[in-house]
């Protein structure tokens, strides 16, 4: 079969610099998704089917792809969302309503309370502390979809849930799910990984230091953020030193699980010698007026944690590359499976590789080892641990989980389509390749790069597999370091994770709030283009003034 090749300038005007007019034309679908969200404030899965009809226009029309391979790519790109992203979010939302409807949810919500009352410390429990745990175990939406879940339960309201657990999400991104994104970026760009990842941990450190900080100007504002200080300093610093210690000591597989420990830890004896002199409390909730007792006894407040016990351990079994090892042969039929008429259908030309190669298009169907499977599992282990629960209340249970999300499941699978026609189509790589003509300035404009692909894919992993390669290229051009280049498409991604619609939809979804993802977007814009900023400029520091902080390349 003839491969259609890829065109990354499609609309080369001569008067105007390279990829520019074709970059501003590949970006309509984003304008869409950005103004349907933004301002119209239409909900996700019109925005989504909006976004990607015209990402499908586009690439036939402009790019010239051919119609049936535009359409298969956007189908495969669906199916992508369904499983084993679907999967994820309708395990961890199923938990959560399990512990709702046991009643053990009640004894959850008193056990924090009792450690402190305050809500902005117990963000940074639940958002920050716990969901950098389940991102470093499995990342992929699950601790979105968790902690939001958790904070809605304890009371928050679901814009500020959503919001704060997006906005903390940002410091494990990159060493999520047992480092897959260092490990990508390093496959797709030819460099190694553990260099990559040590430079990842002498940026982001930066940003994890302050994350809890921000969280809690989020919730209350500055003046009243100064009143928890010290106990944000101590999480920051935890998460920090721990994320740039064992990022480049031991490796960029335990950053997340490490610096989560460490940081709940600190954060539980430093509240056993300091308390905040005022407890914060949303607008509308009552100030509580002692501080909150433990009315249960050890043993039924270990019972109603036991469903995230169990989901912690097993999610990090899943994790393990051991266990990964031990289950390929049994779902050996399920994985790598070459997509009908999109497998190497499509050539990739340089500069976007090295030299012209097959695009493949394969999909796993790892039912065993996907996270959401991890997460199910502990689901039905722990419907027999709760009092007058039974599997039969589960299932009923998980069928309404389900239902609930209905919309959120459109919505995830047509974000998916939309990013798989516009990687296919070669869409995405125009955008990428107008940010390389940016020379000597292109150090700060790496970061946007990562941003970019994590908007469009939901995914860090994605973002390096699709980019890491044109960084190192255009490093090499500019001669600027190439392993800097790819660390920072990295660590920019994360700030993207916030505001890209499959994460926002995950959100939603998690918090009650389908149908307001437009809120949910104007919430989160802003602190991901501020975000976004911090990492821009380490990255230009380091690039040059400060290329000294840098690791040592130690060469075989």
């Amino acid at each position: 079969m003839e491969r259609w090749t890829q065109i990354y300038d499609p609309l080369k005007v001569a008067s105007a610099p390279e990829y520019l007019v074709s970059a501003l034309v590949a970006a309509i679908p984003l304008y869409i998704l950005f103004y349907m969200l933004a301002i119209k404030r239409t909900a996700g899965h019109w925005a989504a089917f909006a976004g990607t009809l015209a990402a499908i226009l586009l690439a036939i029309f402009v790019w010239k792809m051919p119609a049936g391979l535009a359409i298969n790519s956007t189908i495969y790109g669906a199916c992508f969302g369904l499983f084993p992203i679907i999967w994820i979010v309708i395990t961890a939302v199923w938990i959560y309503n399990m512990t709702v409807e046991s009643g053990e949810f009640e004894i959850i919500k008193n056990s924090l309370a009792s450690m402190t009352d305050d809500r902005r410390l117990q963000a940074i429990f639940i958002a920050f502390a716990f969901g950098s745990f389940i991102e470093g175990t499995a990342g992929f939406g699950t601790p979105v979809a968790i902690t939001a879940a958790m904070l809605v339960g304890l009371g928050f309201k679901p814009l500020y849930a959503a919001g704060i657990c997006l906005i903390a999400n940002t410091a494990p991104v990159a060493f999520g799910a047992i480092g897959i994104p260092i490990f990508v970026a390093g496959q797709s760009s030819g460099l190694d990984a553990m260099h990559i990842g040590k430079i990842v941990g002498r940026q982001l450190p930066f940003l994890s230091i302050i994350v809890p900080i921000w969280v809690s100007v989020t919730m209350c504002g500055f003046k009243r953020s100064l009143e928890v200080l010290p106990a944000l300093l101590v999480a920051g610093c935890c998460f920090a030193c721990t994320q740039f210690l064992s990022s480049n000591f031991h490796g960029p597989y335990l950053p997340d699980i490490l610096s989560a420990m460490v940081t709940i830890v600190g954060l539980i004896l430093f509240l056993r010698v300091w308390k905040p002199k005022n407890i914060f409390r949303f607008e509308g909730e009552p100030e509580p007026t002692s501080t909150t007792k433990l009315e249960y006894s050890v043993k039924e407040v270990l019972r109603a944690w036991m469903p995230y016990i169990i989901l912690a351990v097993f999610v990090t079994i899943w994790g393990l590359q051991t266990f990964k090892a031990a289950v390929k042969p049994i779902e050996a039929f399920g994985l790598g499976i070459p997509w009908p008429g999109l497998h190497d259908a499509i050539e990739k030309t340089v500069p976007i590789v090295k030299q012209a190669s097959a695009y493949g298009a394969k999909y796993n169907f790892n039912i065993i080892s996907a996270a959401g499977t991890a997460i199910f599992l502990a689901g039905i282990i722990a419907s027999f641990i709760m009092p007058g629960y039974n599997i039969g209340k589960a299932m009923a249970c998980f069928s309404r989980t389900a239902y609930q999300l209905r919309f959120p499941i459109v919505t995830i699978a047509t974000i998916l389509g939309l990013a798989n026609i516009m990687n296919y189509s070669g869409m995405s790589s125009t955008l990428g390749l107008a940010f390389t003509k940016t020379g000597a300035a292109f150090p700060f404009f790496a970061p946007i790069l990562g941003w970019l692909g994590v908007f469009l894919t939901g995914s860090d992993t994605s973002s390096n597999a699709l980019f890491s390669n044109l960084q190192a290229t255009t490093a090499q051009q500019v001669g600027v370091d190439e392993y800097l280049m790819v660390a920072s498409n990295s660590s920019g991604g994360v700030t993207g994770k916030m505001i890209s619609p499959q994460s926002i939809s995950v959100a939603t979804s998690a918090t009650g709030m389908v149908g307001q993802e437009g809120d949910l977007f104007r919430f989160t814009i802003l602190h991901s283009l501020a975000m976004t900023l911090v990492v821009c400029l380490i990255t230009y520091l380091q690039a040059y003034p400060l290329h000294g902080m840098l690791p040592t390349l130690v060469t075989p």
